[in-house]
């Protein structure tokens, strides 16, 4: 039996709803599986837990952290508490940068059953690969004067070995999927940043003479986002327009608590890092109606991350089989609860024989 060592951290608000709901489902695919079992680790660290200890995680707990084999966290951030600024780099980007997850993915695809706010969405279906260490986010910069006088320098730094490593990583991906990949740039306006950026991927692609690639002004990606959505399969980006893009994605989608993503560490040094792209919903906390797709979805991510492709397939199926048949939360247009959608979802899990982990047809459970 492959036993693999997860550890969780719901974080705020809502995280402490749909992350309990996830584990739940990837507990029944572990009954499932048979060969397959989950082992959890609760960890509380969170905007209270730093009302309490005056830090987001405990002092020693990266080193706690770096023997799991993944990180399955909920939410971080509840501004009536904790600044923005302190929540997220006290613990997300902490893990992130530390750990180094240096590509996040995102899928955005259409489900069926939830309703895009686009007039003909076309079926789309496409992944964003994200630079998630270094770009616009990295932390060089400063504030000098005061008053009238005071300047904010902030510096975005990219460097080769990080840029290609996200570029080659989209390629792979692409081999599996449409074969194709769409560099988000904006070279016409960014002087030296972008031209960099271009010339690596113009580098990187001459590698992978099979599969198309274009590149896009970030303005015109946004809006071909939401007239062309379909035209694209995987898209590479830095780490601003990468997390711009992937929010677009969730609209157009229908809801943002029904995205997933993913922290990938490439040199296995690390544990890599799933969490959904919402934050923690400070209105919805306590009222039982946060969408738990997000979240699950994510654990989607996580199986495929540990090779367990099959039972991803047939989990994120089975969610499209029950959005399909119209359990929704009222972000997305129903009237269910996060315990009724998260239930259905393991009610249909355990209708898949052991034996038959190929994807299931939508409708017919």
């Amino acid at each position: 039996m492959k036993a693999l060592k997860v550890a969780n951290i719901p974080g705020d608000g809502i995280g402490r709803e749909v992350v309990p709901a996830a584990v739940e489902v990837l507990k029944t695919i572990s009954d499932i599986h048979g060969g397959l079992k989950f082992e959890f680790t609760d960890f509380p660290w969170s905007c209270e837990y730093y009302l309490e200890h005056g830090k987001m995680m405990a002092d020693d707990g990266m080193e706690k952290l770096k023997d799991f084999d993944s990180i399955f966290l909920g939410a971080v951030g509840n501004l009536q508490l904790v600044p923005d600024h302190v929540s997220l780099w006290g613990l997300l980007i902490k893990i992130r940068r530390e750990f180094e997850q240096q590509i996040n993915i995102r899928p955005a695809k259409v489900l069926k059953g939830i309703r895009s706010p686009l007039i003909n969405p076309k079926d789309f279906d496409l992944i964003v690969v994200r630079e998630n260490s270094e770009g616009e986010y990295s932390s060089v910069g400063g504030n000098i004067y005061s008053g009238d006088d005071e300047i904010a320098i902030q510096n975005a730094v990219f460097s080769r070995k990080a840029t290609e490593k996200a570029m080659r990583y989209a390629f792979e991906l692409a081999k599996k999927r449409k074969k194709h990949v769409t560099s988000a740039t904006k070279s016409n306006g960014i002087t030296f940043s972008m031209p960099f950026w271009d010339n690596v991927f113009k580098d990187v692609a001459k590698d992978y003479p099979d599969i198309q690639n274009d590149s896009q002004h970030i303005d015109a990606l946004s809006a071909f986002f939401v007239t062309q959505p379909d035209r694209f399969d995987v898209i590479v980006a830095s780490n601003l327009f990468g997390d711009i893009l992937t929010d677009l994605g969730a609209a157009i989608m229908g809801s943002i608590g029904i995205a997933p993503a993913a922290n990938i560490n490439v040199n296995g040094k690390y544990p890599s890092m799933f969490e959904p792209v919402h934050g923690s919903a400070p209105d919805i906390i306590g009222k039982g109606i946060a969408n738990p797709i997000g979240q699950i979805w994510t654990a989607k991510m996580m199986l495929d991350h540990f090779g367990e492709q099959e039972l991803g397939s047939t989990l994120l199926n089975v969610i499209e089989s029950v959005t399909s048949d119209g359990f929704l939360t009222p972000d997305i247009g129903g009237k269910n609860t996060t315990k009724e959608v998260t239930d259905e979802i393991i009610k249909r899990l355990k209708k898949v024989d052991k034996k038959g982990l190929e994807a299931i047809e939508v409708n017919h459970l």
